[in-house]
């Protein structure tokens, strides 16, 4: 039977596949990556043979009826991101909606996500808490991080190397420098990092370093005053 698969890819540790996500790859006439470079380092190691086709952001609604037409005609296909869970961050929304809405089976495999491990070991309540992902990077952002202030919830946030002092500088101007926070980058990885401790020791800590490798941020959410 016809059927996407949403299948994720190991976040930065080449191991962090599941059995079932290899088998899968290896079956499905076609597999939709991120970007095929990347991928292909991924598909390679796990001698996995398949035609692979791009589908990112730049392409994903102009691409996704065609694809959707592959599966009404029978074809099953994957559907991969360069890191993580598609959907998450990444493109697939789309392409989930569209096939939901032509009646195509979708299934989606458990697997790697980054925010999961950072917000585990960041020592920070995970009871409840809520996924932010990327800010804006301009307009609104200040605003977004506003209404964020009072939140109760531990927040989950994604930024990219370089504009992380930025936005710890904003953190501290909206959070005040005293929060607890957790900084995660390059998880899985051999170079990996977890920085811990209030916005202004982490800023610091961070400050004169070169910044590499994606960034998972973990922010206290504010607490009762007593």
């Amino acid at each position: 039977m016809s059927k996407l698969y949403l299948v994720p890819s190991p976040i930065g540790n080449l191991e962090d596949i599941s059995l079932r996500a290899i088998r899968i790859l290896k079956e499905v006439d076609l597999i939709l990556a991120e970007d095929t470079r990347k991928s292909g380092i991924l598909l390679k190691h796990h001698q996995i043979s398949n035609r692979i086709r791009s589908h990112h952001q730049f392409n994903e609604h102009q691409a996704t009826k065609s694809i959707v037409e592959q599966l009404i005609n029978g074809d099953s296909i994957a559907l991969i991101s360069d890191a993580g869970t598609p959907g998450i961050s990444d493109p697939g929304f789309y392409l989930v909606r569209a096939c939901i809405e032509a009646g195509v089976e979708v299934e989606c495999l458990p697997g790697a996500t980054a925010f999961v491990p950072a917000l585990v070991q960041s020592g920070l309540s995970s009871d409840r808490f809520v996924f932010e992902g990327f800010l804006p990077v301009k307009k609104g952002r200040k605003t977004k991080l506003e209404q964020l202030a009072d939140q109760s919830y531990t927040m989950i946030f994604y930024e990219s190397p370089h504009r992380l002092l930025k936005t710890l500088e904003q953190f501290k101007e909206v959070f005040g420098a005293d929060r607890k926070i957790c900084v995660s980058r390059e998880l899985t990885k051999v170079f990996e990092e977890n920085a811990r401790g209030t916005i202004e020791e982490v800023y610091t800590h961070f400050k004169n370093k070169t910044i590499k490798g994606e960034i998972v941020i973990i922010l206290e959410g504010k607490t009762k005053a007593k």
